[in-house]
């Protein structure tokens, strides 16, 4: 054993590392954010898997959908029509109750009764008639109390909000507290707390008496995963919506904090209890929403069609009833773990399904112990495992512990609602199992940096160690395949030399040569042939294989651009001028491999798709253009966004070719791009005049750097009606010169 260890020991000494940096994770000191972020990614796919599905029937969304606003109206919608939805449903629907995941702090002035009491009180102040005849239409005029007195004596849920912004400014009026300052004070620093609110209208929450707030508790990475079930708002803590709906339901059950003291007298919130039933939260008091589903796990029904009383009696009767919306114009829709736009009135629903059902997830304090107790049982057996057995055995072992780890997990999650962390575990298990295959591969090494010397004769230093990593895939034989070929040559570098002296000239290629090269490079993988003088030459898709080759070539053409628009500033501070670059981009055939003579060789690219790119880069300047790719070059990578340029034949082809400039996904002009493909096509039909108004519109509507292009095309026309093409013209623009 001790020859085995002394063996062993750089690898007994990494396992023994990477297992105290684990333990110290689960102790907090620090704690890793990768492995929170992976247990994070991990309990949503757990709760994705373990999700019951199917419709709960027992909570109810009353929706303000698209259809509901056109048939009412934009919201916020008149109280008088609110105070009639309230009516329906507890008299002709008989539901149980009602919680709104809307506020409402404004008062309702759509009836006018405002104007007229402003006009009562000064320029009708003497007109008795006026007065007496505002006195009886003011019952039906005044649409905030005809919806109070319809709250009033009803089991409704009144919703507000809360926030820590610094420069808001609370309104309206809270509900009741649930829990006063004394109920939680051992623990009051650790409760989530809001500096401002904003309630209700003073006249509507005293009708309804009870209230909860609708905000979710978003994760570092924006996803809802959480609800605090309190909240502490100036001395007192008031309930989720979810929560207060739930004990609206249950018979308003008590409601109280479970504290646990430890051995040094620190108190610790561990859940509350609502009557019988235990509702797990942290230590700020957030409860984890364990989902049904997706969006749509409980019943909807438009607003609008309760107030027609179109609903089928039995989908309410008797339901716990949540108002809210899905109209994407109101703003009310969620990022969680089960849909990107979710619902945010249904992560309520959720909420009080799981109250319901006593399913709220747990993460006790107990499981950081049994985490700690596990990495200690994980680490020392692992170790063990992979220095004594072999890398078959290891690898099975290895794979069948981390199956039985994530079979054990779930199943804690499933039949114990415990929200068991697993990051930290398997980190052991694959950081471990890793380092002893790198070591045991020491000499496996040592044999690719062999040979990395001996292909580095002959291939560009960037390829070499891609090529070490699986030698025998690669061959420096000539091979006929299809490659991407990008060219870039910068605009007037004559005139621009020819005014520096040679250092600075030296200096100056040297930046910008390294700032497109970059992006070739390290930023899309490509293989950089060579440098001719100003002009760049690269491929992708060979020697190592890409099949998005054609694609990874465009977006570095639009990378480029983009870093030369950064790099001239940075030109103009040291007094150099600033460059534009054209560049070419062609997709083809060609013959590629280890070329040259006797006296040197180098991997590089020939054939006709070759010289066609560089034909395409010398047309950018014609036409005005940053970037032009060939037709099979937009065929390859059709994912982008595109604007046909023309058709040509350049010099020394009789085949014509069809020339694109990509486009930024996110920064152009889809009009301006419409309007141009339309005069392509007038100007093609040799509708001279149609054309030629579309592109002096288009002269007028987009910026003066698009003029050039539009310009060659109104010469073009200014030709055609003096000399026309003929019949059979075929729309294409032949070059006679490279």
């Amino acid at each position: 054993m001790k020859a085995s260890f002394r063996k062993h020991w750089p690898q007994v000494l990494l396992g023994a590392l990477l297992l105290l940096l684990a333990l110290m994770h689960v102790l907090g000191t620090p704690r890793l954010p990768t492995l929170s972020q992976i247990d994070v990614y991990l309990y949503d796919v757990r709760l994705r898997l373990g999700m019951p599905g199917g419709v709960d029937s027992r909570i109810v969304i009353v929706d303000i959908d698209e259809k509901s606003l056109g048939e009412l109206g934009r919201w916020p919608w008149r109280r008088d029509h609110l105070a009639k939805l309230i009516d329906q449903l507890f008299d002709h629907y008989q539901i149980k109750t009602i919680g709104f995941d809307v506020v409402f702090a404004e008062p309702d002035e759509s009836s006018g009764l405002p104007v007229l009491r402003r006009m009562a009180a000064n320029e009708l102040s003497t007109n008795t008639a006026f007065k007496n005849e505002l006195n009886r239409l003011t019952p039906e005029l005044d649409t905030d109390a005809r919806f109070a007195k319809a709250l009033s004596n009803r089991s409704v849920i009144t919703g507000f909000y809360f926030s820590n912004e610094a420069k808001a400014v609370s309104s309206g009026t809270l509900p009741p507290a649930i829990l006063k300052a004394s109920d939680l004070a051992p623990v009051s620093k650790q409760i989530v707390g809001g500096k401002n609110y904003g309630g209700n209208l003073p006249g509507l929450q005293q009708a309804a008496g009870h209230g909860g707030h609708f905000v979710p508790i978003l994760d570092s990475d924006g996803i809802a995963r959480r609800v605090s079930l309190v909240v502490k708002i100036g001395e007192d803590y008031y309930p989720a919506l979810g929560l207060a709906l739930a004990r609206m339901a249950l018979g308003q059950e008590v409601f109280s904090p479970v504290l646990e003291e430890s051995t040094e007298g620190v108190y610790a919130l561990e859940a509350f209890r609502l009557g019988n039933r235990r509702l797990p939260v942290n230590e700020n008091g957030w409860a984890l929403i364990p989902f049904k589903g997706p969006q749509g796990s409980f019943p909807y029904v438009s607003a609008a069609d309760v107030i027609s009383g179109k609903v089928s009696p039995e989908i309410l009767k008797d339901k716990i009833v949540l108002l809210g919306t899905t109209a994407p114009g109101l703003k009310d829709l969620r990022a969680t773990p089960v849909g990107e736009s979710y619902a945010g009135v249904e992560i309520h629903a959720n909420l009080i399904a799981a109250i319901l059902d006593q399913s709220l997830p747990q993460h006790p304090g107990y499981l950081f112990g049994a985490e700690f107790l596990l990495l200690l049982i994980l680490g020392p057996l692992l170790i063990w495992v992979l220095i004594r057995f072999s890398p078959l055995f290891a690898s099975v072992f290895c794979l069948l512990l981390m199956l039985f780890l994530t079979a054990g997990n779930i199943a804690l999650w499933h039949y114990a609602h415990l929200d068991m962390p697993l990051a930290a575990s398997l980190m052991i298990i694959v950081g471990l199992y890793t380092l002893n295959m790198a070591y045991g591969y020491f000499f496996e090494s040592r044999r690719k940096r062999q040979l990395t010397q001996l292909f580095g004769q002959y291939v560009v230093p960037e390829l070499v160690e891609r090529m070490s990593e699986d030698p025998e895939k690669y061959t420096m034989e000539g091979q006929n395949r299809p490659l991407t070929v990008l060219f870039t040559d910068v605009r007037s570098f004559t005139k621009i030399s020819e005014g520096m002296p040679a250092d600075e000239l030296s200096r100056f290629m040297n930046e910008f040569l390294t700032e497109i090269s970059t992006v070739i490079r390290h930023q899309h993988l490509g293989t950089i042939d060579k440098y001719i003088g100003d002009c760049v030459m690269a491929f992708w898709g060979a020697p190592v294989f890409d099949p998005d080759h054609a694609q990874n070539a465009v977006l570095a053409s639009l990378e480029i651009q983009e870093a030369i628009h950064q790099l001239n500033p940075r030109l103009a501070a040291r007094n150099w001028p600033a460059i534009s670059v054209g560049v070419g981009v062609n997709t083809g055939n060609v013959t590629v491999g280890d070329m040259g003579s006797q006296f040197r060789m180098n991997y590089t690219v020939m054939g006709d798709a070759v010289n066609l790119a560089s034909r395409v880069e010398s047309l950018t300047k014609y036409y005005g253009v940053s970037i032009l790719v060939s037709e099979n070059t937009r065929n390859a990578a059709p994912n982008l966004v595109y604007r046909e340029i023309d058709r040509v034949r350049v010099m020394g082809k009789t085949e014509a070719v069809t020339l694109y400039e990509p486009l930024p996904l996110t920064r152009h002009d889809e009009a301006a791009l419409i309007l141009f493909h339309e005069s392509l096509k007038l100007y093609r039909k040799q509708e001279w005049d149609l054309a030629e108004m579309q592109l002096l519109n288009l002269q007028k509507i987009t910026a003066e750097n698009e003029h050039h292009l539009y310009s060659v095309y109104l010469e073009r026309i200014q030709n055609f009606r003096r000399n026309p093409p003929g019949s059979n013209w075929d729309g294409v623009h032949q070059f006679d010169s490279k």
